[in-house]
């Protein structure tokens, strides 16, 4: 494609949320947030594999493509990216196809992840997606059990404390200042909207997110300087399971 294709196919598919370098043409390029996910990618790229070859990835909420298309020039034999907006998912094709990179799309949202069950990934991404989640624990648990038994990259918007508190195993009913406390695990709800989007329900504090991970049966281990955790499974797994079934497929596939 001409320069002049790329940047019509590319305001034909506005607005993007990844801004991407699409053969010198930006798809947000006065994007408030700068060079997204680019910087994020900058931070988190040394602590992953440079190697990927063999392995399999699956992008969880995937938006346009940016980190399907950098984990397959990493040598990742096969990634599938699913979103359930379709709107994003033509972005990623048409992000694929200019890069010229083999990447698997599919709509399908974070709770019927139990349909990929039987397709083995040795890495799972779910960056920034939590927040946008009216069931955010939910999302970890039906991840933890269906698709990510190696490991799983993951990234959420924190505010409010950065700091991690030492909570006791229990505490008797009486107590109630350690809620006060600025570091107690916190999920923050936003009734209406926040940054001017109506899909940021949840934003947790630092303690929070490492919580609910643990809680959902991981490992997590944070990238300094950055919002993202590797996460490992723990052993053993300290809850076991998703408190909600996993829903069958309309094509049949495992509950």
């Amino acid at each position: 494609m001409t320069r002049e294709e790329i940047e019509a196919r590319v305001r034909a598919l506005s607005p993007w949320f990844h801004n991407l370098e699409l053969e010198g043409v930006r798809t947000a390029p006065d994007h408030f947030l700068g060079d997204y996910p680019g910087a994020v990618w900058r931070a988190l790229a040394p602590a992953l594999p440079a190697d990927l070859s063999g392995k399999s990835v699956l992008d969880v909420g995937c938006n346009a493509g940016f980190f399907s298309l950098e984990l397959k020039r990493r040598g990742a034999a096969r990634v599938l990216g699913v979103d359930l907006d379709a709107r994003y998912l033509a972005q990623a094709r048409l992000a694929a196809e200019i890069a010229r990179l083999d990447v698997e799309l599919r709509q399908l949202s974070v709770y019927d992840v139990a349909r990929l069950e039987g397709e083995r990934f040795d890495v799972v991404v779910f960056m920034g997606v939590l927040y946008h989640l009216r069931h955010p624990l939910l999302a970890l648990d039906l991840i933890r059990a269906h698709v990510a038994p190696e490991l799983l990259v993951f990234q959420s918007m924190i505010r409010g404390s950065q700091g991690r508190f030492p909570a006791a195993p229990d505490y008797p009913f009486e107590e109630r200042d350690v809620f006060d406390h600025p570091s107690w695990p916190k999920l923050h709800f936003v009734e209406r909207r926040y940054a001017h989007d109506e899909t940021n329900w949840w934003i947790p504090n630092r303690a929070c997110v490492e919580a609910m991970l643990r809680s959902a049966g991981f490992a997590p281990s944070p990238v300094p300087g950055t919002e993202v955790y590797l996460c490992r499974p723990a052993d053993p797994d300290p809850f076991g399971g998703p408190v909600y079934p996993a829903r069958r497929g309309e094509d049949g596939g495992a509950p």
